[in-house]
């Protein structure tokens, strides 16, 4: 990759990066406010999903390095809404895994035709945030609701 191809990678990465460890702390301080019944297994999911963030996070943070640049010390946009009812905790999820995901697509349609490594670790990322964008749509569903979740 020339210069200018490079800094973009490195630059798109590191916004993947930072979107990623936002997650490790949203998905921390939501696996914080959660109550009632169904706490404990909802709980090991966010903490999970938190997991899962912070290894996406050093993934791209390797491949930042990979390409000869620094890895961001930002963290991506933390909002806190003040609402901590699953059904909130799950919708302000799936906006933030939208996000992160749109963020994976750019960096494939960057990547395709220049770097086969960025471009099949792109395609890895997104078929897991696919993945993990329909678990939570599903969640979010009344149970027997085949349709997805829309607002």
């Amino acid at each position: 990759m020339d210069g200018a191809t490079n800094t973009t990678a490195i630059d798109t990465l590191n916004r993947i990066m930072e979107l990623e460890l936002a997650g490790v702390v949203k998905y921390t301080h939501y696996s914080l406010m959660v109550y009632g019944y169904n706490r404990i297994p909802i709980v090991s999911w966010l903490k999970g999903n938190a997991d899962e963030s912070l290894a996406h996070a050093h993934k791209a943070g390797e491949l930042v390095t990979l390409h000869g640049g620094h890895p961001s010390l930002k963290i991506g946009p933390l909002l806190e809404t003040q609402k901590h009812d699953i059904g909130d905790i799950l919708r302000e999820s799936l906006e933030h895994e939208k996000t992160t995901l749109a963020a994976y697509y750019d960096l494939q349609k960057f990547a395709e035709g220049k770097s086969v490594l960025l471009d099949e670790y792109a395609r890895e990322m997104i078929v897991i945030e696919e993945l993990h964008l329909d678990e939570v749509n599903k969640m979010l569903r009344r149970p027997g609701e085949t349709q997805a979740f829309s607002e």
